[in-house]
């Protein structure tokens, strides 16, 4: 199955994308049901259900993201009905595409298509992020971001069956070979020259920060959407969305994350931050 994620299928989606009055973008289950081939409407109302079944397993209120309209049809011959439909958000897509129809291959570029758009949303919505000017500002700010989200995943790994510090150090692993094409931490720490007391995130660009946070927050998310469990199962999981993260990455013609370059460790960042901080409250003392 071709999972890549093509410029005529993007166009595809983005073609039936809709602006809303306050200048929010949505779709209508009316024009994603025959995109993503269902041979008739009513087959692709349960795939809504159970999107609408994550949506609310993940935390998130269904009415904010599926809205229950009246659309204006084309039934053939230039005739138009109104019909029953949803007004979907991104994020409504999203998980629409997840719980669709796998073994097609529009479904699974869907999958990527959304996934991407997804994250880019979000970190276009970090506006303190968009607003810091240089890499070590920005190395700092996801690195906390990561810290936070590792977190969140470890508790959603607990509760897939994730247990002890050893099961969660292999589940870790399964996440970072699916990213860094079947290396483990041992492993990328010798490829970035690492000592073995030294942390691979605190020598990581913020590109490569980016493509970690990206892992952590969808896996936690799949993990938590799907209710998956079992070790095995979480580990699979974490596996598949490295995998995939490290395949957006390659469509987008990006370098690879055990490509990128090790970068001064963050700790030394963040004091030459706290020296330049104290300078400045001891000059404006001063003043």
């Amino acid at each position: 199955m071709n999972k890549r994620l093509t410029k005529k299928t993007m166009t595809l989606f983005e073609n039936i994308k809709h602006i809303d009055e306050n200048g929010v973008e949505y779709w209508t289950s009316r024009s994603l049901w025959k995109v993503l081939e269902y041979t008739e409407y009513r087959h692709f109302l349960p795939v809504i259900e159970k999107a609408k079944i994550a949506c609310e397993n993940s935390g998130q209120k269904i009415e904010n993201h599926f809205e229950d309209i009246l659309e204006m049809v084309e039934i053939g011959s230039g005739a138009e009905r109104t019909l029953d439909s949803v007004k979907l958000s991104r994020y409504a897509c999203y998980l629409i595409v997840q719980n669709a129809d796998p073994s097609k291959t529009i479904v699974a570029q869907g999958q990527t298509y959304f996934a991407i758009q997804t994250r880019i949303a979000e970190v276009q919505q970090m506006k303190e992020y968009q607003a810091l000017s240089d890499e070590e500002e920005k190395r700092l700010f996801l690195r906390a971001e990561l810290q936070k989200h590792n977190s969140e995943l470890a508790s959603a790994a607990k509760d897939a069956g994730v247990i002890d510090s050893r099961d969660y150090a292999i589940f870790q692993n399964f996440g970072y070979q699916g990213l860094y094409g079947g290396m483990t931490a041992k492993d990328i720490h010798a490829r970035k020259g690492l000592k073995q007391s030294q942390k691979i995130l605190d020598h990581m660009g913020s590109t490569e920060l980016a493509a970690n946070l990206f892992r952590a927050t969808q896996t936690e998310e799949k993990l938590r959407r799907e209710n998956i469990k079992g070790k095995q199962k979480a580990n699979m999981t974490h596996y598949e969305v490295g995998a995939k993260v490290r395949q957006t990455i390659k469509e987008l013609g990006g370098t690879m994350p055990e490509d990128l370059p090790t970068v001064e460790n963050i700790k030394a960042v963040e004091k030459k931050k706290q020296k330049l901080l104290e300078g400045k409250a001891s000059n404006n003392k001063q003043d």
